[in-house]
């Protein structure tokens, strides 16, 4: 595997509605797989509710320790949604409104025989100096900052929003990723994945046990960003697993 830079990021999900368990997140898992296909490796996420104080300081860490910081939630139109003035006051700069944000609000909800109200305007509320993400879902956009990026709380939108930052960020080589799955108790392997890992250099190896249908079984999952070495690998734990008397099927199970 090459000395390249690995370049990372963080996930802070913002509001109480996911710790309280009211929503469940699925945005982390499309932020890291479209930041492995960006070259960036996702190595932290935080949830933090609604509160100030904590997205600022939650924020003001992850920023010290990645090279991007994703934030998602809290940019809508309600009272609730402070992540603008908590992200502005972690920058040390004010909220203005962006006159591009202002103007895709006004043709957005005007297409649709509505107006820009009050509190619709907020969406166009950004931290000074910021940049805008476009949101082709809801008119809403997404807000950058740099090396940090202000995401919708609404999968769907997110996802809209990452479209469209591809290929924009500075990364390394993308991972490449391949699943095998078998019929085998994780402890009676373990050995066999240790040494896997050991003799190929660069690849990771993930480790996914189940209980169905009263058996036991497991996915294994392989990443590196060198599809040789992943293949290679692949190659040698399948063998293992079948000199075990486990059949191997490719895919997972």
């Amino acid at each position: 595997m090459s000395d390249e830079r690995i370049w990372t990021a963080a996930v802070l999900v913002i509001g109480d509605e996911i710790l309280s368990g009211r929503t469940q997140d699925k945005n982390v898992a499309q932020i890291a797989t479209w930041l492995d296909v960006q070259g960036i490796r996702l190595r932290e996420v935080r949830i933090v509710p609604d509160v100030e104080r904590e997205i600022i300081d939650a924020l003001n860490a992850l920023r010290a320790r990645y090279d991007y910081v994703f934030t998602t939630g809290g940019i809508g139109p309600t009272h609730d949604d402070i992540t603008v003035d908590a992200v502005a006051k972690a920058l040390g700069v004010g909220v203005v409104i962006h006159p591009d944000a202002r103007a895709i609000l006004e043709r957005y909800y005007r297409a649709r025989g509505s107006e820009l109200t009050e509190a619709r305007l907020r969406m166009a509320r950004v931290p000074d100096g910021a940049e805008l993400i476009p949101n082709r879902m809801s008119g809403a956009p997404g807000i950058r900052l740099g090396n940090l990026f202000l995401m919708a709380g609404v999968p769907h939108i997110t996802a809209g929003m990452l479209d469209a930052l591809t290929g924009q960020l500075e990364g390394g080589a993308p991972l490449v990723a391949r699943t095998i799955g078998a019929w085998a108790p994780e402890s009676e392997i373990a050995d066999l994945l240790r040494q896997a890992e050991k003799d190929h250099a660069g690849v990771a190896i993930g480790s996914y046990p189940f209980f169905r249908d009263g058996r036991t079984g497991a996915n294994f999952v392989f990443r590196s960003t060198e599809a040789a070495a992943v293949e290679a690998c692949v190659a040698a734990v399948s063998a293992g697993l079948e000199a075990a008397g486990y059949a191997v099927t490719d895919g997972g199970i």
